[in-house]
């Protein structure tokens, strides 16, 4: 399996990639305001390197559930010069974060390679012409309704067979306009108009997914589901995120979207080292 990212090639299976997240924003749900100033999102993106990240994910416009939607211009105010300093800075891709095709656009020429859209539920195709046109990373994310809407009461039939039904046909419709298989990266939007009971049956599917031929992402940081199993607030999230982010890891999942990268990067190395010497049993206990 290969991942195309513009300069950017990765084949799997390999070693897990972790996604690092540099909001820069003033009202995500985890670490909101922390790094809204350039130079402050500068500096943690360039630690999440050192602490390992493959990835860096910067994003203007929080996606949290019931979050106000940011203007384009604010938007792109936040984010270019952070991704402008770190393109060249970095050796590994940097992600846009929107649902906005001009901020892809103008994020793109800044110097992402990959487009993070949470709203590939999207009619249009506008933000897909664009991938097409820079032969940029997608990841294509999984989320019913809206941001502001999403968990209002979300229902799935069999929710592991609805988003894999989702992904089969938004396959198509990305080749269409000329995004091919190996541009694309699937997250089942853990978090993104699910209930808790619907985000443990996506993270019990991800070998299922990982049958569509694509790189699967999951993002589990510090996610709301977890404190809701686990009576945990915020702070106290990271060994239910290491959990569920391992779990994927050993069921197939290729790339970890996390906030504490250090931690993620140790776990699922564990992870790995201990799959590596897995043998089938022969009875000889």
């Amino acid at each position: 399996m290969i991942l195309r990212a513009r300069q950017f090639t990765f084949h799997f299976p390999g070693p897990a990639l972790v996604m690092g997240i540099v909001n820069v924003t003033p009202d995500s749900f985890s670490d909101g305001g922390q790094f809204l100033d350039p130079d402050a999102a500068v500096a943690h993106a360039l630690e999440l390197v050192e602490q390992g990240a493959g990835i860096l994910d910067v994003g203007g416009e929080s996606t949290r559930p019931g979050a106000v939607p940011v203007a384009e211009a604010d938007e792109l105010r936040r984010v270019l010069p952070v991704i402008e300093r770190l393109a060249a800075r970095v050796n590994i891709p940097i992600s846009i974060d929107t649902i906005k095709p001009g901020v892809a656009r103008a994020a793109l020429a800044a110097g992402a390679s990959i487009v993070n859209d949470v709203a590939a539920n999207r009619p249009g195709d506008d933000l897909w012409q664009a991938v097409a046109e820079a032969q940029a990373g997608y990841v294509c994310v999984h989320m019913q309704g809206t941001p502001q809407t999403m968990q209002a009461n979300p229902f799935y039939a069999d929710v592991v067979r609805e988003v894999g039904d989702f992904f089969r046909e938004r396959l198509g419709q990305l080749n269409d306009c000329g995004v091919s298989r190996e541009q694309i990266i699937l997250d089942p939007g853990i978090g993104f108009g699910k209930t808790p009971d619907h985000n443990l049956r996506l993270l019990g599917g991800v070998r299922d997914f990982t049958a569509l031929g694509c790189p699967l992402l999951l993002g589990v940081s510090r996610k709301s589901f977890i404190g809701r199993l686990l009576g945990a607030d915020v702070a106290a999230r990271l060994p239910g995120a290491l959990a569920c982010a391992c779990q994927a890891v050993a069921a197939g999942a290729h790339i970890i979207r996390a906030h504490d990268v250090a931690e993620t990067v140790q776990a699922i190395r564990m992870t790995e080292a201990i799959l590596a010497k897995q043998t089938v049993s022969c009875g000889k206990l």
